[in-house]
């Protein structure tokens, strides 16, 4: 969805708006190159959902004018990058706003562009993407919201200051109060700072309180997405001194921010949340373990089914389930429908999936041969190369059924030398092995588009990762709305949705990676193979993964969860932060934060 820069901005009352989300990259559009993976179709996802149940949100982002990157592989698998530029000028209606930013001592102009989320009955969440690229601003500033999760890390923590405190004052231009700030993610951490500066109205930082800091707390909730240290952001503290000032910094210091003597956004999100979470049961328990100073829930994450749902079992469901865009616990009733045309749903995804292929690499496979699915982010932690350890093996089993097909996509962070190398082993290992019976091929340019095709298209979708650093992973639960089965080690989501031999199979875990593997080819040779050769039972396994994973795992059932348990809990309710600021010190009566 694009929209024409002299279009209006839709009629929406921002003042009722009651849910702000902050997140670092939304998957908008696949026009769009504002994100990287997963966090980021989380997030769209999220706000899809939010537009089709008339959830009361707004969200903000940044611009990303130059993209996360495009990836190309060479015949070896040496993966290079390129930008992804767009220009919003020509795509976005403009938000109308200019605001003014302190930070590295001196200001900086932010301007917005607007994305309307548009539901499946008309209700929009407006994002507001921040963009720096505004005349008069140091021509350094002008970069700030170019690359996503791009240059060194001074680079990114200006980055997420204008995500958080240029976030908080857009909200306040556009007269938009909300009572919940949803901290999608560490790095919109400084929107505290901005609402405590709000709250204080010209009190020094130094003289916050307690009960100015509760003040704040009662406003923000935070999701935590990740068990892997790299995946929380930190700064030294000269890069804070130097980027926020002496006054925000020393504020961040006195407020117990600091961890091991690095100001960390995890840390400033988890001093100011009321409600922190995981996004699977497992992290839950995993993020409690690494923040024992904080109560830490879980909401297990899900997708949009509408967004990756084929064409094909759309179709089917309009026809027998009508109401499963609004509410997707309708997905149990694909019990009525005869396992035969789930089926034939299924395949007609296949076909599409390697009619794209063949025209996009010239490579051609068979629909008739059992294919799995691996694509994610390529880290050292997710094993790319897990399913090619045993390669005898892997030969043995895909001549004794009769063929087997394995596709892998994903991109490496132009840092990850570590990522960039699985790659290559995986080139190495097709090269060796590729032959009548198995075939091994790694797509480039992993993106929305692609996702959609192979999650829609393969017959199992793979997951590997060394446990317990899979905080959730949404691909395997795109695929299942697909009638996909998984094959995965038991971690993040896939605990949850695991029905050993109906919705998929467990790698069982092991004392070393060869021993999981060996795991994972024994249960591709004696039960998945066996069963894919029976039409019958897998189309049966096809209507398990819809009904008993696709009714959990979607972001409709997620968002209510959120705002049950996070948002507006019960014991919320009737109970409102007063907006009223913080009087100033010298006032003849000091004004506490209240609940009323």
């Amino acid at each position: 969805m694009t929209l024409s820069p002299s279009a209006p901005l839709s009629s929406v009352d921002l003042s009722t708006r009651t849910i702000a989300y902050f997140s670092m990259e939304i998957a908008l559009s696949p026009a769009l190159p504002t994100y990287s993976g997963g966090l980021g179709m989380l997030a769209g996802d999220t706000l899809r959902s939010a537009a089709d149940t008339a959830a009361p949100m707004v969200a903000i982002s940044l611009v990303h004018r130059l993209g996360y990157f495009r990836q190309k592989l060479s015949s070896v698998g040496q993966q290079t990058e390129s930008d992804v530029p767009w220009s919003p000028e020509t795509t976005l209606p403009s938000a109308n706003q200019i605001i003014s930013l302190t930070m590295q001592g001196r200001p900086v102009l932010v301007r917005a562009w607007r994305f309307d989320v548009v539901g499946t009955t008309g209700h929009i969440i407006p994002v507001f993407l921040l963009d720096t690229d505004v005349e008069g601003n140091d021509p350094w500033d002008r970069r700030l919201t170019d690359h996503l999760y791009g240059g060194d890390t001074y680079y990114r923590l200006c980055q997420e200051t204008v995500l958080g405190l240029g976030g908080i004052a857009l909200l306040d231009a556009l007269a938009c109060k909300p009572k919940v700030y949803h901290m999608n993610e560490g790095h919109a951490a400084l929107l505290a700072i901005g609402l405590l500066e709000d709250h204080l109205a010209g009190t020094p930082l130094k003289d916050a309180t307690e009960a100015d800091i509760e003040f704040v707390r009662q406003q923000c909730v935070f999701t935590t997405h990740t068990p892997v240290p790299a995946g929380h952001d930190q700064f030294g503290t000269d890069q804070m001194y130097q980027v926020l000032g002496h006054e925000r910094g020393a504020a961040i210091d006195q407020f117990g921010c600091l961890h091991n003597g690095l100001m960390n956004m995890t840390y400033i999100a988890l001093r100011f949340s009321r409600f922190v979470n995981g996004v699977a049961m497992q992290h839950g328990k995993v993020s409690q373990q690494m923040f024992p100073d904080y109560k830490v829930y879980s909401i297990t994450n899900g997708v949009h089914a509408a967004t990756w749902l084929s064409d094909q079992f759309q179709e089917l469901l309009d026809e027998e389930i009508p109401h499963w865009r609004t509410d997707n616990q309708y997905f149990r009733s694909v019990y009525g429908i005869d396992p035969a045309r789930i089926a034939a749903a299924h395949n007609k995804g296949k076909l599409r999936l390697f009619s794209t292929l063949a025209k996009r690499t010239k490579q051609h496979f068979n629909p008739n041969v059992l294919t799995l699915g691996f694509a994610r982010r390529v880290a050292t932690y997710k094993r790319a190369s897990l399913l090619l350890h045993d390669p005898k093996r892997l030969v043995e089993i895909a001549e004794k059924i009769g063929g087997l097909q394995i596709l892998y996509a994903g991109k490496a962070h132009p840092a990850d030398n570590a990522g960039k190398g699985l790659i290559r082993d995986v080139f190495a290992s097709a090269t060796k092995l590729n032959s009548s019976a198995l075939k091994i091929y790694y797509i480039e340019n992993y993106d929305w588009e692609l996702g959609g095709l192979l999650t829609q298209g393969v017959d199992v979708w793979v997951n590997t990762p060394r446990r317990p650093y899979e905080a959730s992973g949404t691909s395997g639960m795109k695929a299942a709305l697909n009638g996909v089965p998984s094959l995965s080690i038991l971690d993040g989501w896939w605990i949850e949705g695991c029905a050993e031999n109906t919705t998929g199979w467990a790698i069982e875990d092991g004392e070393d990676e060869a021993a999981e593997a060996t795991s994972l080819y024994q249960k591709l040779e004696e039960s998945i193979a066996p069963m894919y050769a029976n039409p019958g039972a897998w189309s049966r396994m096809q209507q398990h993964c819809i009904a008993i994973n696709g009714s959990f795992f979607n972001t409709h059932r997620m968002l209510a969860q959120y705002f049950e348990n996070s948002y507006f809990p019960p014991t919320m309710v009737g109970a409102t932060v007063n907006p009223v600021k913080r009087r100033r010190s010298t006032d003849p009566v000091t004004a506490e934060p209240a609940l009323v």
